[in-house]
């Protein structure tokens, strides 16, 4: 498990132990400089034309730092600077004269002569953007990228992008590789900043593990987080001795009549998953069908004309089921008439046990506010974009501002688990940590996707693990499942059926 800061929060850890562990700042400053001249030696020779562009501040500084190591490690380097050198910050100040001393140019970005290079430093903004980026230095940014150089290396996070959200703040450098200091940013892992990042490497540069839990400006520690190919080994394990009972009972409660997919593609992936039973409640025109794909489900079937009137029937057939269960699944293919409204609301105010409340359920709640009233913390939902605009009344470019944010609000204002579904879907869990998904890919656009990544969780819940960790971890499987698709078959062609059948493959003791 990887833990994920904001810009603020890294710059106030850097304060901490410069300020109250005594640490100086060059000294920090020196290790990271060291380590971005290492990537740059490792991937290009002496012979290779290197411009490294600084503001004035500290990010400069680090730029210039690491410019003098490759200037006396043999490479050919000029610095190029923007904004005002007279207020620059003190360690810029002191790694220039340095520099100069040591004959490497420094040209402020007024007088470069535009060209290209082989390889380019980006030094210009670092973690500390807040704002767009305008004027002079907007200027500066894209003449740096007329330059096409082979390789970008960035020092802490690419110019221009938001270390906090991954957005875009105007215009930013592309970069091959960032090296960021002490902790990944947040807004590396998010889009589109993980795509102008391109491989992040963490440098250790001398902060201490233990600033990690403070407690700063009254709120807990860092709690964000991503989780790693390690943590699959918290994944449920699968004793000799044992027997289906032993790996839970999921019930998936889906699919409106004659239309059973979303059932099947859930059940099968909590079969996948590991799951020992899985029980569909579903309308009864979707017996023959489910019956003859997926046989080694339990079927109950219902009339959806039954649930018009909720009779005592229905409410012990619902109350029957769920008793079963060890989690359910709620929503997918339900469709939205009065019949599915009044199961979903039967459902949510029956079951004492975790409840995926996915797709068509989630669009119920959005027509029906008043069942919110019914989330309890063993609730999680996981909506997509869409769902979510609908869901809080935000647009979805609103919500793309701040994924995780979105996700974090929604939870801690209901106290359930919110797993707001993107190309890397944030999980916010109602103990107050937000997992950042950094697996799955493009292959994984498809209809049904959606479908088994609720099985999967369900699946995990049904077999012990808390609703916390196997939420966070059914998410980062769904994804690797993808990856592993596509790296054996390419980026097209992905059915979600298929998706489903490579998280048994992906949770085989040859991948743990």
């Amino acid at each position: 498990m990887k833990r994920l800061v904001t810009g603020k929060q890294m710059k106030a850890m850097d304060s901490w132990t410069i300020e109250h562990l005594g640490i100086p700042s060059l000294v920090l400053m020196e290790r990271a400089a060291l380590e971005v001249a290492r990537q740059v030696m490792a991937r290009a020779d002496k012979s290779r034309k290197i411009w490294c562009a600084c503001g004035c501040g500290n990010n400069g500084a680090d730029g210039i730092a690491a410019a003098r190591i490759l200037h006396l490690a043999g490479y050919s380097v000029v610095v190029i600077y923007g904004g005002d050198r007279e207020k620059a910050s003190d360690e810029f100040k002191l790694q220039a004269s340095v520099a100069e001393k040591l004959g490497i140019s420094l040209i402020p970005y007024e007088e470069f002569i535009p060209g290209r290079c082989d390889v380019l430093i980006d030094g210009v903004f670092g973690i500390g953007l807040s704002r767009p980026v305008g004027g002079v230095f907007k200027e500066f940014l894209q003449m740096l990228a007329q330059a096409e150089p082979e390789l970008t290396v960035a020092v802490d996070m690419p110019s221009g992008i938001s270390s906090d959200t991954g957005k875009v703040m105007g215009t930013a450098v592309k970069a091959d590789v960032t090296v960021t200091f002490g902790w990944q940013k947040l807004g590396s892992v998010l889009y589109p900043g993980r795509l102008y990042c391109g491989e992040v490497i963490t440098a250790d540069i001398g902060f201490p593990a233990s600033i990690l839990e403070k407690r700063t400006e009254g709120k807990e520690g860092i709690q964000t987080f991503c989780l790693e190919k390690e943590d699959l080994s918290s994944a449920p394990s699968r004793p000799d001795y044992s027997n289906k009972g032993t790996y839970g009972k999921v019930l998936i409660v889906a699919g409106s009549p004659n239309m059973g997919g979303a059932a099947y593609l859930s059940a099968r992936a909590a079969y996948r998953a590991g799951a020992g039973l899985v029980k569909i409640f579903t309308s009864e025109e979707n017996r023959g069908f489910l019956h003859t794909r997926l046989p080694e489900a339990i079927l109950e079937t219902y009339e959806a004309e039954d649930f018009l009137t909720c009779g005592e029937a229905c409410r012990s057939q619902v109350e029957a089921c769920c008793s079963w269960a060890d989690a359910v699944v709620l929503g997918p293919g339900l469709g939205q008439k009065e019949y599915s409204k009044n199961l979903v609301e039967m459902v949510l105010t029956t079951a004492c046990t975790p409840i995926i409340v996915d797709a068509d359920a989630l669009n119920i709640i959005t027509a029906n506010p008043g069942l919110t009233s019914y989330y309890t913390e063993n609730i999680i939902i996981t909506p997509h974009l869409g769902e979510m605009s609908r869901l809080t009344g935000k647009t979805i470019p609103q919500l793309q501002e701040d994924v995780a944010g979105a996700a974090r609000a929604y939870a801690d204002e209901y106290g359930i688990t919110c797993v707001l579904k993107d190309a890397a879907t944030a999980a916010a869990l109602r103990d107050g940590r937000t997992f950042i998904n950094t697996s799955g890919n493009s292959a994984m656009a498809k209809a049904g996707s959606g479908d088994v990544l609720t099985g999967v969780i369900a699946a995990f819940l049904a077999q012990g693990m808390d609703e916390i960790e196997g939420t966070a971890l059914g998410v980062y499987v769904h994804g690797l499942a993808g990856d592993l698709w596509r790296k054996e078959n390419g980026a097209y062609g992905l059915l979600a059926g298929e998706l489903a059948d490579y998280v048994g493959k992906i949770l085989g003791e040859n991948r743990i």
